[in-house]
């Protein structure tokens, strides 16, 4: 009875995230609720089920990201790769989203959109253009390069913080094929919109004449936000040698951040976005009934059945259905129930942790880079959709599946062979 319960309470969370019409923190901690209130779990079971090691790296990179951004480096970054650019539309496309993958990988890929695409619009604007192409580049981009790192793409903290694996390991692993990904996807976009991207010199002579450096508001905040953003990074680097969780990195650098910037904490909190908090505690509950009531367990030997134990065929099986079923269902409640599965699918085969390895490289190749092929796949998608939406420049379904959906498959593809060549 609990077991069904559970079921009947995810399938209908899942059914609230993809009607859209109540917010999905909302429909998150309905679905926790329910289940608690329904008797499958108890409140301090319950508990138990929440990764507090994902929240608090979430919150702490946010708060720092926060405190940050009101310096306007970002702002200063994004224009200097356009001055860089000497106002070609299609190279600043494609500066516009380089900066993108790189502060996703460094950052987090929602974080980042919300600091460029503003900017982006504003661009396109002064060359007369249609901001979609550009938009549409920083999606791809954000996703892409967020896979990279461990603090990049929620579904890699997810997946970090239930394994051994730290931000070196996502680097080491994950960097190269990305980096591969990232060209040949830009290559794409250079093709397909370098026609529909001309305009005369004087556009491109008039979004070059403003000084970048005007745009830092304050370098005294600057200096210390760089210094603890370098200390973080260093952290997350080592924080494997120093026995420490990422979660206590980010909050220990957030917590320096707002000693010297010297800011009320009720103001510099409102930079934490909590439903996206909420919506994660909500999450965490619900997959907690799934594994509690044995759903996950009997899931995974059903995977088992199917693949025969091939591990290759298991890795292949994990990547492609983590890309589709990412492409249409938001990647973060996806990952949160693969995790347990691979989890249960090693302790079925008697795989140690290191074996176990490529699948959560599997996992996280197609979670992260299967969010790119739908407008609702990712968080950073359905922030940009709205944006963009505000700015009077929807982006349709159907407009952005017909580019981004075949670029994600060659992103898989490529991903394919990688994982086949070094890992599988």
């Amino acid at each position: 009875m609990s077991a069904a319960l559970a079921l009947a309470v995810f399938c209908f969370t899942y059914i609230l995230l993809l009607w859209d019409k109540i917010h999905r923190a909302i429909a998150a901690l309905l679905g926790g609720m329910l289940l608690i209130v329904l008797g499958v779990l108890s409140q301090s079971k319950a508990v138990t089920y929440i990764d507090w090691n994902t929240l608090g790296l979430l919150i702490g990179m946010m708060i720092i990201v926060g405190i940050t951004r009101r310096s306007g480096v970002f702002e200063y970054v994004a224009l200097q790769a356009v001055k860089a650019t000497k106002g070609e539309p299609i190279r600043i496309l494609i500066a516009l989203a380089t900066v993108t993958a790189v502060l996703s990988a460094c950052l987090d890929n929602v974080t980042t959109v919300l600091l460029i695409v503003p900017i982006s619009f504003s661009i396109a604007a002064s060359l007369e253009l249609d901001p979609i192409p550009f938009i549409i580049s920083q999606i791809l981009a954000s996703n892409i390069g967020g896979t990279a790192t461990l603090i990049g793409d929620p579904p890699n903290i997810m997946i970090g913080s239930q394994t051994h694996l730290g931000f070196m390991d996502f680097v080491f692993n994950l960097a190269p094929v990305v980096i591969v990904i990232y060209i040949v996807t830009m290559a794409a976009l250079y093709l397909i919109y370098r026609k529909r991207l001309e305009v005369p010199e004087a556009l491109k002579l008039q979004v070059c004449l403003g000084d970048p450096r005007e745009e830092i508001k304050d370098y005294a905040l600057l200096n210390k936000s760089l210094l603890v953003l370098g200390l973080v990074m260093l952290g997350f680097i080592l924080h494997q040698a120093l026995g420490l969780e990422s979660a206590t990195i980010a909050l220990s650098g957030a917590t320096l951040l707002m000693l010297l910037a010297r800011e009320e904490p009720e103001d510099i909190l409102l930079a934490v976005e909590w439903p996206s908090i909420f919506f994660f505690i909500g999450l965490f509950i619900i997959v907690g009934g799934l594994v509690e009531t044995g759903l996950i367990a009997r899931l995974a030997s059903w995977a088992l059945t199917i693949t025969a134990g091939n591990f290759r065929l298991t890795g292949m099986l994990i990547l492609w259905l983590s890309a589709v079923a990412s492409a249409f269902v938001d990647n973060i409640p996806f990952v949160a129930t693969m995790i347990p599965l691979i989890h249960q699918l090693g302790t079925l085969t008697g795989m140690s942790p290191t074996t176990l390895e490529p699948l959560w490289w599997s996992l996280s190749l197609g979670a992260c880079l299967g969010g790119n092929g739908t407008i609702i796949g990712a968080s950073a998608n359905v922030i940009v959709a709205g944006i963009a939406e505000k700015y009077g420049s929807p982006i349709k379904f159907g407009q952005y599946l017909k580019l981004a959906f075949p670029l994600m498959l060659v992103s898989i593809l490529i991903s394919s062979f990688y994982l086949l060549i070094f890992y599988l």
